[in-house]
């Protein structure tokens, strides 16, 4: 019994160890973000760090699909450029997502514009292909629910994510270096994009951070301005815990970056540690199936954004999760 087991354990990693060798042919959609460029070189000329290369090997970028969004400047801006660099790095350009999907294993849905998303994954998801979504994963609650629906019945491997989500002293903290995280602070940039709900856009870095080490749970949040006039919107949690981000300030606040308070200490949080960390846990996805960010945490991610939204509207009052996604939810009913 003991040798047909330890023989059966030998087949069993043995299966999963040529799964992971696997070559993988990977596609990109959207090239309107320096992401395409970045994800692009590390895969097709390899990491920066030799030491990482394992991470990445047999994994390059065949072909790409450059759609941009007519009415954003800096999509419009960026496509000719990307296009060439990529082009450059040896990827084909293709004329359709049709296309594409039929010339490769895994996708990067890199659009900047999150109103594309679902239009765009659902060729990807039709195909039965693993499926990375750059943020944000939509440009509205309805769209992220209906996105990641989709996903779940299709039984495709899906997940939406900041690179900030990585960072090394995130996921510490995370991972339980404080224990459990009593009041977590984070701050980034906020540009705003007037098609989109204002952190969607370029907040969602620092709330990603946030709710990375928060976990989920939200139950609130209130938005307002912070004493310097910049964005500020605090979460409530169960238990008394709080969650706050803060539009960067470039003083005191610079760039990225944050701080948690947990049962056993502080420690920073919220940095910014680059792509790689961010596209080795895609590459980990399209090996295995097994996506690193859940569904259900994703979609409180947004949901929190666009209660912020709410609260905004409502000059600073609380506004509560639940209840933009009530809403989102009706929207959905009233038109699947």
């Amino acid at each position: 019994m003991k040798l047909w087991m330890a023989l059966s354990m030998l087949a069993l990693v043995t299966n999963v160890s040529a799964l992971e060798n696997k070559p993988l042919r990977a596609g990109i959609i959207g090239l309107d973000t320096s992401h395409v460029v970045a994800f692009t070189s590390t895969l097709n000329k390899g990491p920066k760090n030799p030491a990482d290369a394992e991470k990445v090997a047999g994994v390059r970028v065949v072909a790409a699909y450059p759609q941009g969004s007519p009415d954003i400047k800096s999509s419009t801006d960026r496509v000719p450029e990307y296009t060439e660099k990529c082009k450059a790095l040896g990827v084909e350009i293709v004329n359709s997502i049709e296309d594409l999907v039929s010339k490769v294993d895994v996708i990067f849905l890199e659009s900047n514009d999150g109103r594309v998303h679902l239009e765009q994954v659902r060729p990807v998801l039709k195909a039965g292909k693993p499926v990375f979504i750059d943020k944000p994963i939509a440009a509205s609650l309805a769209d992220a629910i209906r996105i990641l629906d989709e996903a779940k019945k299709a039984k495709v491997p899906l997940f939406c994510s900041s690179s900030l989500r990585f960072s090394k002293n995130t996921q510490a903290v995370r991972n339980g270096s404080i224990g459990k995280v009593k009041q977590g602070e984070t701050f980034s940039p906020a540009h705003l994009e007037p098609t989109h709900p204002d952190l969607y856009w370029y907040g969602v870095h620092g709330m990603e951070s946030l709710f990375t080490v928060m976990g989920t749970g939200c139950v609130s949040v209130q938005r307002s301005l912070s004493l310097d006039d910049k964005i500020q919107v605090i979460g409530k949690w169960p238990d008394g815990r709080i969650g706050i981000f803060l539009e960067e300030n470039g003083k005191d606040r610079k760039g990225y970056g944050g701080r948690a308070i947990g049962e056993s200490g502080e420690a920073p949080i919220g940095s910014y540690d680059g792509y790689d960390v961010l596209l080795f846990e895609i590459i980990q996805m399209f090996r295995t199936g097994i996506v690193p960010v859940s569904a259900e945490e994703t979609l409180e991610l947004y949901a929190a954004m666009e209660a912020a939204d709410e609260s905004k509207r409502r000059n600073g009052a609380e506004v509560t999760l639940k209840e933009v996604l009530d809403k989102a939810r009706a929207e959905i009913a009233a038109k699947p």
